[in-house]
């Protein structure tokens, strides 16, 4: 099992990002995958859920209060990955972000949003 995270970078307020978690091992589509967020100093955090991406039976998301709206997760099973399209960035998104399914992490990617 191996997740492999893409996408961070550096932009200003109100920007907009799109992170992808590449699986490899098993297939997306029936298990849950998660998105959290490490910012220095602070706790890791759930930021966004997804179970069963792309299945026939239904797929049900999760996010933190503080990106509804904001933030919308994704999976392409054709690809066996899951996407967190991020808009209207702030401050307070700055975080290392990670990917973590069948309790194993990717190795992370920064997201930093910074005027």
């Amino acid at each position: 099992v191996q997740l492999v995270e893409s996408g961070g970078g550096l932009l200003q307020p109100g920007g907009s990002l799109r992170l992808s978690c590449a699986a490899s091992g098993f297939t997306i589509s029936t298990f849950s995958m998660r998105w959290y967020r490490q910012a220095p100093g602070k706790e890791r955090e759930l930021v966004s859920g997804i179970d069963n991406p792309g299945s026939r039976a239904g797929e049900k998301v999760v996010y933190v209060d503080s990106v509804k709206g904001r933030f919308t997760i994704s999976g392409d099973i054709s690809k066996n990955t899951v996407d967190l399209q991020m808009n209207n960035l702030k401050h307070e998104d700055t975080a290392v972000y990670y990917c973590s399914a069948l309790t194993r992490w990717g190795q992370g990617t920064q997201v930093t949003v910074s005027s």
